[in-house]
């Protein structure tokens, strides 16, 4: 019993290990997936991804096109900013002016400076297996 109490207990709580050798252990796991990868990732490809959306809506249409937009986009792992226009009334001015259309209503979809399209056009991307071209990412 003391040899697998022995192994088990330094091993599963590093901080109460080994004096010396447990804090060298700590941070490494935290900059593999969060500091390097993430940060220069992001700022590099993704980060310009944006869809307009907003959390104050009566219609069922836009919450569920909303949500199957980010669903999407969640499960192909495409990073994006999600901008609630609810919050304030220049966002949804800055949407409207960049999707040209002083009535458009979200959600829609923006990489940078380039308009990629409403949901209608997302969907159709989606369907044609070209939503890397559609989001301009290709």
């Amino acid at each position: 019993m003391p040899g697998a109490a022995g192994p088990i207990g330094p091993r599963s709580h590093m901080p109460g290990g080994g004096g010396a050798a447990a804090p060298p252990s700590i941070p490494a796991p935290v900059p593999p997936s969060a500091g390097l990868s993430a940060g220069s990732g992001r700022d590099r490809t993704m980060s310009t991804l944006k869809v307009y959306s907003t959390s104050v809506t009566g219609s069922r249409e836009i919450k569920s096109q909303q949500s199957e937009v980010t669903r999407i986009l969640d499960g192909k792992n495409i990073k994006y900013e999600l901008v609630d226009i609810s919050q304030d009334n220049a966002l949804r001015e800055e949407m409207r002016a960049k999707a040209g259309n002083p009535k458009a209503i979200p959600p829609q979809i923006v990489n940078g400076d380039q308009y990629c399209g409403d949901y209608e056009l997302f969907v159709e991307a989606v369907e044609q297996n070209t939503l890397q071209e559609f989001l301009k990412l290709a």
